[in-house]
């Protein structure tokens, strides 16, 4: 076999295509979180806390003044983003939390089928049957 046929049969294998749509998704689910968190969730919790712009609090490590993380970024200051910081974490917690609800979903939908009663022989026929069985249902013959 050449290099490219026994890479077109890893790249079609069943699992590498489902992996490939999973990233595909799990990539676009990200961007909707992220912007459920800044563009929805984190304007109300800084007004609720006294009008705090979590998106531009930052540190500043030089003795350039600036007054907003924008600024800082295009002076090409050094600077500890941590209201940034605060924004991934709401983002990672509400992701995280989507992603249990969708597993246990998926877990419950995916029950496990419950094992065959064992089987044992009628005496009398040789038909099997279930092994609490008294009676056997093909020939009646008392077990």
């Amino acid at each position: 076999m050449s290099i490219m046929q026994d890479f077109k049969q890893f790249a079609m294998r069943g699992n590498v295509l489902d992996m490939a749509v999973g990233v595909i998704i799990g990539a676009a689910f990200g961007k909707v979180v992220a912007s459920l968190v800044t563009d929805v969730l984190m304007p109300p919790i800084g007004l609720a806390i006294g009008g705090m712009d979590f998106s531009n609090m930052f540190i500043n490590l030089s003795d350039t003044q600036v007054s907003t993380l924008a600024e800082a970024v295009e002076a090409g200051l050094p600077v500890i983003s941590y209201g940034l910081f605060i924004n991934s974490v709401i983002n990672f917690i509400i992701q995280a939390w989507a992603i249990f609800w969708v597993i246990r979903f998926a877990n419950k939908m995916s029950k496990p089928v419950p094992a065959a009663l064992p089987k044992r022989k009628c005496p009398f026929c040789l038909s099997d049957i279930d092994d609490g069985a008294t009676r056997c249902p093909y020939c009646t013959s008392q077990l």
